[in-house]
C-alpha cells in the first residue's frame, strides 16, 4: 500500500499502553492528588509528560474500511481530535467525484484506481483541508474489536434480510435493541438492499461507531485497551508511528464523540447511480465539476 506501514502487534501494544497511561494522567492530573483541599495550590509542581500528545495537533486522519476483495472502500470517513471533541465526518461511498486523474468516479473507487495517495489528494481538495495521515482497516478488525468488548449494542431500525449464495452471505436481523457480534455485526454494516442505499448504510455505520466508541471508553475496557488494539492491529495499516498512535489514543480517550455525514442526494448519470454530495469546500458556491444535480435528475 502507498507509504502504508503494517503495524506490528508489539508496536501497537506499546503505543496503546503509553496512550492509555497518558489518558489516565490527563483525565485525573497528578497535581489534584497532591492538593490539601480544593482551593489550595499543589504541594509539588507536577507536569504531565504526556500533555504534549493530548491535542494531536488537530490533524485530519483518513479512515478507510476495505471490503473483502481489498479494492473498493466500504467505509470512508475523516477523524479529527480538537477542542475536547473527536469529530468523525462520514463521506458517502457513492459520492460523485470528477477526479483530476481518473475522471468521473465514485468515491469508493478512488482507492482501487490510485491507492491512498489518490484518496488523500481528492478528499483534501473537496474537504478544503489537508489530509496527510491514514488508517486502513478491514471488516475483520471491526469484528475483532466488537467481539472483545462483548459486542456492539445497537437499535436495529427494521427487519434486515438478504441472502447471497455466491458470497456465502446471509443477513437476517430482527428489529429492536440488541447486541451484535461477528457475522451479525458485519451484516448490519454491509446491508444496503432497500431504497435508502448508501445513505442507509451510513446511518447504520454511525450507530456502530457511537456504540463502539462508548464501549471502548468504559472503565472495564480502558484497562484492556492495549490488548484490544493489539488484536485489531493484525487487520490495520497506518502511516502513524508508535508515538503518534499513543497520542491519538490518549486524545480520543478523554474527548466526546461527534459524528456527522456530508449531505447528499442520489441521481443517475449514464445509467450509473451516484450521490451528489455537498462538499465543504463548495458549500459557499458549488463547483460544477463535482456537482451534477443541476444537469441530471435526482431520484428523490
Amino acid at each position: 500500500m502507498d507509504q502504508a506501514k503494517k503495524v506490528r502487534p508489539g508496536t501497537l501494544l506499546l503505543s496503546a499502553a503509553i496512550g492509555l497511561t497518558g489518558g489516565f494522567l490527563l483525565a485525573i492530573p497528578l497535581s489534584r492528588s497532591l492538593t490539601t483541599d480544593a482551593g489550595a495550590p499543589p504541594l509539588l509542581p507536577v507536569s504531565n509528560p504526556f500533555s504534549s500528545w493530548s491535542v494531536f495537533d488537530s490533524r485530519e486522519i483518513l479512515v478507510l474500511g476495505v471490503d473483502e476483495g481489498g479494492g473498493n472502500t466500504d467505509a470512508i470517513f475523516t477523524l479529527r481530535v480538537e477542542g475536547g471533541r473527536t469529530s468523525i465526518t462520514q463521506i458517502p461511498r457513492d459520492s460523485y467525484i470528477n477526479s483530476q486523474s481518473f475522471g468521473p468516479v465514485k468515491a469508493n473507487a478512488l482507492y482501487a484506481y490510485g491507492g491512498l495517495d489518490a484518496v488523500k489528494s481528492e478528499l483534501s481538495r473537496l474537504m478544503g483541508r489537508p489530509i496527510n495521515h491514514h488508517i486502513l482497516v478491514n471488516l475483520n478488525g471491526i469484528r475483532t474489536l466488537s467481539d472483545l468488548v462483548g459486542g456492539v449494542e445497537v437499535d436495529v431500525p427494521k427487519r434486515l434480510y438478504y441472502r447471497d449464495s455466491s458470497q456465502g452471505l446471509l443477513i437476517d436481523l430482527q428489529p429492536g435493541p440488541q447486541v451484535l457480534q461477528g457475522e451479525d455485526l458485519e451484516g448490519f454494516l454491509r446491508w444496503r438492499h432497500d431504497g435508502e442505499g448508501d445513505l442507509g448504510r451510513l446511518a447504520r455505520q454511525q450507530l456502530v461507531l457511537r456504540s463502539l466508541f462508548g464501549s471502548m471508553t468504559r472503565p472495564e475496557n480502558l484497562v484492556r485497551l492495549p490488548a484490544l488494539i493489539q488484536a485489531a492491529g493484525q487487520n490495520l495499516d497506518t502511516d502513524l508511528g508508535a508515538m503518534e498512535l499513543g497520542g491519538l489514543i490518549t486524545a480520543m480517550g478523554i474527548t466526546e464523540l461527534e459524528t456527522e455525514r456530508l449531505p447528499a442526494r442520489p441521481f443517475y448519470k449514464d445509467g450509473i447511480s451516484y450521490l451528489d454530495t455537498e462538499w465543504p469546500v463548495y458549500q459557499n458556491g458549488r463547483n460544477a465539476s463535482d456537482s451534477s444535480g443541476q444537469r441530471y435528475p435526482f431520484l428523490y
